[in-house]
C-alpha cells in the first residue's frame, strides 16, 4: 500500500493566498519517490504483477507531471519479468514522451524559479534517456530481432555523439552499448563491425578480462595482425581459438543491484553566501559480482558499465546550470517578498513570504529508480542444444534455459537486485 498522504495546510486569505497557495500545496501533491515505495518493494521481491498493479493505481491517482517516470518504471518491470514485447511498447511510448518534453515550455521553466523544482514535469536525466535504448536493444535481442536491436544500439551511440560533440557535455560512450553491438554484429557474421564495437567497449572499459576473447579472435580473423599481437600481449591468458563448426556462444547479461538515488545537498553558488539545495546521486549499496555457471563451466561476471558512475557524471554536469537557476530564483523571491512587505506595510509579512517561498522550493529528487546499478557480463562457448544458465547473486541462485545454435551468439538477460 502507498503511504498515507499528509494533511494539507488550512488556506490563507487575501492576496497572500493567491501568491503562496500553489506553493504550499507542493507537499499535498505528494512525492513520487515516497508514493512508489510499495512498487519498488514488490519489484525487488520479483512480484511483478503487484508492481504493475500499483503503478496502474498510481497513474490514475497521480500527477501527469510524473507520467514519464511511470512509463519508465513500467517498462523496466515488464523487462525484468521477461515480457519483452510489452516492455518494447511501453518504453517506445516513454521515448516518444521524453522527446516531446525536451521542448518544454518557457512558462514552466520560469515558474520553477518561484515555485518548487518538484512542480515541473519530469523530463529525465540524459543517461536515463540513453538507457531506454539500451533496454530496448536487450528486449529486441531476446526476441531474436537483431536488426531492431542494432537500431537501438546505434541510437545510443548517435545520441551520445551529439551530446559530446554538439552540446559539449563531458560524457563518453557507454561500454555496454558498444559491447552489445559487438555481440549482435558477431551473431550476424559482420566481423569488421563486431571487432570495431568490441574494441570501443574495451577502450571504455579496460578491465574486460575474459570478455576480451572475441577481440583477439576477430582481430586474427579480420587480418588485423598488428592489433592482434598487441591484444595477445595484453591478454596472454585469454584463450581465443577459432570457433569450431559445432560450437555456439552464450553471453549472459546480469542487470545487477539498485541504481543510485537522489538526495539533497547544500552548495554555495560562486561567491554568494546563499546556500542553494541541489540533488546529488547516492549509492544504494555495492553490487557484488554475479557467479555464472553453465554445466561445468563457471565465471565471475565482469562489470562492463556502472550506472552509479554514469549517473553522477551526467548529474554533475547539470549542477552548475542548476545552481545558477536556483540563485536566480532566490533573487526573484526576495523581490516578491519585498513587494509583499511594501504593499502590506509589514516587514514581518514580507520576511514570512520569503521564508515560505524558499521552504517550498525543494530540489527535484525524482529518478528512474528501477534501473540496475551495473551491467555485468559473462560469455561461454558451448555445443548446440539446450543448456541451463545458473546465476548466483547475493546468495541466491537463479536458473534459465537457453538454446545454443552452431555459429550463433545467444543472449540471456537476468535482473538481480541485492
Amino acid at each position: 500500500m502507498f503511504p498515507r498522504r499528509a494533511r494539507c495546510p488550512r488556506p490563507l486569505s487575501g492576496a497572500l493566498l493567491l501568491l503562496l497557495g500553489p506553493l504550499l500545496l507542493v507537499g499535498c501533491a505528494g512525492d513520487y519517490v515516497a508514493r512508489t515505495q510499495g512498487v519498488r518493494q514488490a519489484y525487488e521481491r520479483e512480484d511483478y504483477p503487484r508492481a504493475l498493479e500499483d503503478l496502474s493505481s498510481l497513474e490514475k491517482a497521480g500527477s501527469p507531471k510524473d507520467t514519464l517516470l511511470i512509463l519508465l518504471d513500467r517498462g523496466m518491470v515488464l523487462h525484468a519479468a521477461g515480457r519483452w514485447e510489452e516492455s518494447i511498447r511501453v518504453l517506445a511510448e516513454a521515448d516518444r514522451l521524453s522527446t516531446e518534453l525536451d521542448a518544454i515550455s518557457v512558462t514552466e521553466e520560469a515558474g520553477a524559479l518561484l515555485s518548487s523544482e518538484r512542480q515541473r514535469t519530469y523530463r529525465g536525466e540524459d543517461f536515463e534517456k540513453l538507457m531506454i535504448s539500451v533496454l530496448q536493444a536487450l528486449n529486441y535481442a531476446q526476441l531474436g530481432q537483431d536488426e531492431d536491436a542494432l537500431v537501438e544500439v546505434r541510437r545510443v551511440n548517435e545520441r551520445l555523439e551529439k551530446m559530446i560533440v554538439d552540446e559539449k557535455k563531458p560524457y563518453e560512450q557507454l561500454a555496454i552499448a558498444r559491447y552489445l553491438g559487438g555481440v549482435l554484429y558477431e551473431d550476424q557474421r559482420e566481423w569488421d563491425s563486431a571487432y570495431i564495437d568490441y574494441a570501443k567497449a574495451l577502450e571504455l572499459s579496460p578491465g574486460l578480462g575474459p570478455l576480451a576473447e572475441p577481440l583477439l579472435r576477430l582481430a586474427k580473423k579480420t587480418g588485423r595482425d598488428g592489433l592482434y599481437e598487441e591484444l595477445r600481449a595484453r591478454f596472454p591468458d585469454v584463450p581465443h581459438a577459432p570457433l569450431s563448426p559445432d560450437e555456439g556462444q552464450v553471453v549472459v547479461v546480469v542487470e545487477a543491484g539498485l541504481s543510485p538515488e537522489k538526495g539533497p545537498q547544500n552548495q554555495h553558488y560562486q561567491d554568494s553566501v546563499e546556500l542553494i539545495t541541489v540533488p546529488v546521486y547516492r549509492d544504494r549499496g555495492h553490487a557484488p559480482a554475479a557467479q555464472v555457471r553453465i554445466e561445468s563451466a563457471s565465471q565471475a561476471a565482469v562489470t562492463v558499465t556502472s550506472l552509479d558512475q554514469v549517473a553522477k557524471v551526467h548529474l554533475n554536469d547539470r549542477v552548475g546550470r542548476m545552481l545558477a537557476k536556483q540563485f536566480a530564483g532566490v533573487v526573484l523571491k526576495a523581490g516578491v517578498a519585498a513587494g509583499v512587505g511594501a504593499a502590506t506595510k509589514s516587514k514581518e509579512l514580507g520576511y514570512l513570504t520569503f521564508l515560505l517561498l524558499n521552504v517550498a522550493n525543494r530540489p527535484d529528487l525524482r529518478s528512474w529508480l528501477s534501473l540496475p546499478a551495473e551491467f555485468q557480463l559473462a560469455r561461454f562457448r558451448l555445443p548446440p542444444g539446450m543448456h541451463t544458465v545458473e546465476v548466483e547473486f547475493g546468495g541466491r541462485l537463479t536458473t534459465q534455459q537457453v538454446e545454443v545454435k552452431p555459429g550463433r551468439v545467444a543472449l540471456v538477460v537476468m535482473r538481480r537486485y541485492r
